[in-house]
C-alpha cells in the first residue's frame, strides 16, 4: 500500500517538476535554490492528503510560490552584503534549442521588485496563471494582485527586448566578441560595442571581478586592454557557444582553470551589455556542460 502511494505521488509530481522548477528559478535566480524548493514541494505533496487536492498542479504552484517567497526574504538580506554586482546563476541552452525571451536583463529587473510583485508578475504575465489563483496563493484580494502585477509590469517593460535578434546573428556576434577579446584585437572589439555598453562581472568575492558595474565604452575597453595582456600569456579556452539566460554567449575555461560564462545583450547590432559570471558557487551546475 505504501509503495502504491509513493508511486502515485511520483507519477503526478514528475511531469510537473520542470514547470515548477522554471517558476522557482525565475523567482529566485538560483538553480540550486530552485531545485531545493521543488524538492521540498515534493515532500509536502507526498505527505499531504492528496485525495483532498482536486487540482494538483495549482496546489503545487501555490506551495512552490510560497516557499520561494520565504527564500526571497533571507536572500534579500544576504545580497545586501554581497561582494560586487549580483547576477543570477547562468542557465545554458545550446543554440539549436528554442530561444527563450525571458532574458537575463529581465531577471535583473525582477530583482528591483518586491517579492509579491515578482510573484504576481511571473505567475500571470509569464506563466499565464489567473489572478483568482494568484490571489489564493498570495493571500491577497484579486484586485490587489492585479495592482501588484501592473506595478511590476511598469518596472520591467523596458527590459523586454524590443527587437528579437535572430539566433544565427547572435551566435556570429558572440563568436566575434570571443575572438576579438581573447586575441587582443582591440580595434575589432571596440567596433562591436555600443558607446554606453555596460559590463557586469559577478565574482561574489571568490574570484577577481569588478566591484561595480562598468559604464561606457572607455571603461569597458580599459578592462579588456588589461585582459588582453593576460590572455597573451595564458589563453582563455572556449568550451561551448550557446544561450546564457536567453542571451547569445559562451562558456570558457579561464587562465585560473575555472569556468566562466559570458552573455551578451545586443541592441541595434551592437553589444549593449556584457554579463560575466565568475563566482564558482554559481557555476557548479555547469560542470557537465563541457
Amino acid at each position: 500500500m505504501a509503495a502504491q502511494l509513493l508511486d502515485d505521488a511520483v507519477a503526478t509530481f514528475d511531469p510537473l517538476r520542470p514547470r515548477l522548477t522554471r517558476i522557482a528559478y525565475r523567482m529566485l535566480g538560483s538553480v540550486a535554490d530552485a531545485e531545493d524548493v521543488v524538492q521540498e514541494a515534493y515532500l509536502r505533496w507526498h505527505a499531504c492528503d492528496r485525495t483532498a487536492v482536486h487540482k494538483p498542479e495549482a496546489f503545487l504552484r501555490q506551495v512552490v510560490t510560497r516557499l520561494c517567497l520565504d527564500v526571497l526574504k533571507s536572500a534579500r538580506r544576504s545580497r545586501e552584503v554581497y561582494v560586487g554586482p549580483w547576477l543570477p546563476e547562468p542557465v545554458f541552452t545550446p543554440d539549436e534549442d528554442e530561444v527563450d525571451d525571458f532574458t537575463l536583463p529581465l531577471m535583473l529587473a525582477l530583482e528591483r521588485l518586491s517579492p509579491l510583485e515578482r510573484a504576481a508578475f511571473l505567475l500571470h504575465d509569464v506563466f499565464g496563471i489567473s489572478f483568482e489563483e494568484i490571489a489564493r496563493t498570495l493571500g491577497r484580494e484579486e484586485g490587489a494582485c492585479r495592482r501588484l502585477a501592473s506595478r511590476a509590469r511598469t518596472h520591467v517593460r523596458s527590459e523586454r527586448p524590443r527587437f528579437a535578434i535572430e539566433p544565427e546573428h547572435g551566435h556570429e556576434i558572440a563568436q566575434a566578441f570571443f575572438a576579438a577579446s581573447r586575441e587582443g584585437d582591440l580595434g575589432r572589439l571596440r567596433a562591436l560595442l555600443s558607446e554606453d555598453v555596460l559590463l557586469h562581472s559577478d565574482g561574489g568575492g571568490k574570484r577577481p571581478a569588478a566591484l561595480r558595474i562598468l559604464t561606457g565604452i572607455e571603461d569597458v575597453m580599459k578592462v579588456h586592454t588589461a585582459l588582453a595582456r593576460i590572455f597573451a600569456q595564458s589563453p582563455s579556452r572556449l568550451l561551448r557557444y550557446g544561450r546564457i539566460n536567453g542571451l547569445p554567449g559562451f562558456i570558457t575555461m579561464e587562465p585560473d582553470d575555472q569556468i566562466q560564462t559570458t552573455a551578451l545583450a545586443i541592441e541595434n547590432g551592437r553589444i549593449a551589455a556584457i554579463y560575466v559570471m565568475r563566482n564558482p558557487d554559481k557555476l557548479r551546475h555547469l560542470d557537465t556542460v563541457h
